[in-house]
């Protein structure tokens, strides 16, 4: 299949697409500020950069887009027609770069929150998003995986 746009274009496109300070970020920044938490953005010094460094907490929060971080079983999980061997390779080196930093993270005694766009999508989810990040800040759980097809908690292994 042959793409709707010359070349051009689709690059011009693709560029503008943000790596960080996207809508679904600030929207659960602006809630978790609002509520009282505190944080710092894309620390440098953190492997992977995560949108969101709690130190007080020991905590970090990666909120990921549904289609770049492969959001399994998610409708905005889509793979583009045109060119699918180069999205496949793009996809796959996405998830794998996640999955070496969140072992990273853990590794340095970090925890690790992944929020999906998916979550982020009405002020409803977005508050329920928000409460969710709370509970887990002040409990004892290791990773916590929040997104409209899944929410889970894993407790800290006792070092």
């Amino acid at each position: 299949m042959t793409d709707i746009v010359d070349s051009q274009t689709r690059s011009r496109m693709m560029s503008g697409i943000r790596g960080k300070n996207t809508k679904p970020e600030l929207a659960l920044r602006w809630s978790l500020h609002a509520f009282g938490f505190r944080y710092r953005l894309h620390a440098k010094g953190i492997p992977g950069k995560p949108d969101i460094v709690m130190p007080k907490y020991r905590a970090v929060i990666f909120v990921h887009g549904c289609f770049w971080h492969r959001h399994a079983g998610c409708r905005y999980a889509t793979v583009p027609a045109t060119r699918p061997e180069f999205w496949a390779a793009k996809f796959d080196a996405n998830v794998a770069r996640d999955a070496a930093v969140q072992s990273a993270l853990r590794e340095a005694g970090w925890r690790v929150g992944t929020v999906w766009e998916c979550a982020l999508r009405t002020e409803t989810s977005t508050a329920q998003t928000r409460d969710m990040v709370a509970a887990w800040l002040h409990g004892s759980d290791a990773v916590l995986v929040i997104g409209a097809v899944e929410v889970r908690n894993a407790p800290c292994p006792k070092t």
